[in-house]
């Protein structure tokens, strides 16, 4: 389905457990710095969470050094065959003995279709490909990666209690919880500069297994992780990651080390709810967003900077073609000039309908939540719906068509002749986005669309 509206635009002292685990030395004294600073100490969880960390990881070292080792065949994706050891060679092993420049822009590696840390020992015959930052995967897990390092500069900075830090289309965030307190882009260069130093001392990432019960009480300063462990984790034992200071639930795989993201920005922050329900505990959300190299960082700045100066929200304004009002948030206000564009598309998509066999339809806005319930609809998606109560039954506003022409095409029998049965409608549409998440034209809360059914049968498909 095409979106009409989118085509509008194109004080205790502490121990550490090495000398890398301390904060640093204040640079400035404490009445030249702004904003936000580290704190000193470091949260005490960081300390506990580190020293469980090193005995189990000492165990599963020990355990790796014992495991015996045999000849196995590594298989190129050209199909040619290297020699290796099983728990001791690894994918950077492989790389490095056929070029260290390969194994120096290799991001991660996939073992028989499995994503597979770099440094992660081989197991058995495989099949390796080794994945570089141009590939989907690779973005994937670099800005993974990253986002590992913006949590460790947060932990360090905010002292709160991270939950959950993922890659997106176009960068990472991490999300944070802080009380009653936020975050303000004001907080952006200090951040940034914690982070450059975990970058420069090339921190390690770590992956280690550990049982479920270890896990619980090393994460139990952190309500949200323990949800995660009880609600989530169905398995006896799950990994975790480390680079620096940070420890953190995780399946990864991960970079190398720090060092490799050579160019990462916050970009911008927000506040969220926890797993987006609205009843739970507000969290702050930085965004990010890296790169292998500073080139390429220059190189997005420039575009964000020119996708501003056509961003559709500011040439909405500026050409007076709609406007969003907080009065109605996620409702868009056509001007003159818009709605002559909006049924301008309305014309061109109805001679379109025309020409393939389509007949225009118009349905109710309401319907009882009775149709939502025999459709599937509502115990899937009634927190997304606008519902309200008339005469002591609940109604809600259609936020799609669906069922609405299912009722259409089920008023009368209907005989084979008829099929395949066309219908569109431009039926005004509601859904109950969280505030947070409107953008424009891009995410609202009323909209209508071009949407259409078609009722056919199986042979005609």
């Amino acid at each position: 389905m095409f979106y009409i509206l989118l085509a509008l635009y194109h004080g205790t002292v502490r121990t550490y457990a090495s000398p890398k685990m301390k904060p640093p030395k204040n640079k400035k004294p404490p009445q030249e710095q702004q904003g936000i600073s580290e704190k000193r100490p470091w949260p005490s969880y960081i300390q506990e969470r580190q020293v469980l960390f090193d005995k189990l990881k000492a165990e599963y070292d020990a355990e790796l050094a014992a495991k015996s080792t045999f000849d196995i065949k590594v298989t190129l994706p050209d199909g040619k065959q290297i020699d290796a050891q099983a728990w001791r060679s690894s994918p950077y092993d492989i790389a490095k003995g056929i070029s260290p420049g390969l194994a120096d822009n290799t991001v991660i590696a996939k073992v028989n279709g499995e994503l597979w840390d770099l440094d992660r020992p081989l197991e058995a015959d495989c099949k390796l490909q080794l994945i570089k930052f141009d590939d989907p995967e690779g973005q994937a897990v670099f800005w993974h990666s990253s986002a590992h390092v913006l949590g460790e500069a947060m932990e360090r900075a905010y002292a709160g209690c991270l939950c959950y830090g993922p890659p997106i289309e176009n960068g990472f965030y991490y999300d944070m919880y802080l009380g009653d307190k936020g975050i303000s882009n004001q907080d952006f260069p200090q951040l940034e500069s914690l982070i450059k130093g975990i970058v420069k001392e090339k921190q390690t990432f770590e992956r280690l297994e550990m049982k479920k019960e270890d896990l619980l009480e090393m994460f139990k300063y952190n309500e949200f992780k323990v949800r995660i462990l009880n609600e989530k984790v169905n398995t006896p034992t799950t990994t975790v990651y480390r680079c620096g200071s940070l420890i953190d639930l995780c399946r990864g795989p991960h970079v190398r080390h720090t060092g490799k993201v050579k160019a990462i920005k916050v970009t911008k922050n927000s506040s969220t709810y926890w797993e987006g329900n609205a009843e739970a505990e507000t969290l702050q959300r930085v965004y990010g967003i890296s790169f292998p190299d500073t080139k390429q960082l220059k190189e997005w700045e420039k575009f964000q900077e020119e996708a501003a100066k056509r961003d559709h929200r500011k040439l909405g304004r500026e050409q007076e073609l709609f406007f969003f009002h907080e009065l109605s948030p996620g409702s868009c206000f056509f001007q003159p000039r818009g709605a002559h564009l909006y049924n301008t598309l309305i014309d061109f998509i109805r001679t379109e309908y025309r020409k393939r066999g389509f007949q225009e339809v118009v349905t109710p806005n309401i319907y009882n939540s009775k149709l939502w319930q025999t459709s599937g609809h509502w115990a899937h998606y009634a927190e997304n719906m606008f519902s309200f109560e008339v005469e002591k039954e609940v109604y809600a506003l259609k936020p799609m068509n669906c069922p609405g022409h299912c009722l259409m095409f089920d008023q009368r029998t209907r005989s084979w002749r008829e099929l395949p049965l066309r219908m569109a409608d431009f039926g005004v549409l509601h859904r109950n986005e969280l505030s947070g998440a409107l953008t424009g034209l891009i995410r609202v809360r009323r909209f209508q669309q071009d949407d259409a059914h078609i009722f056919c049968t199986i042979d005609q498909i």
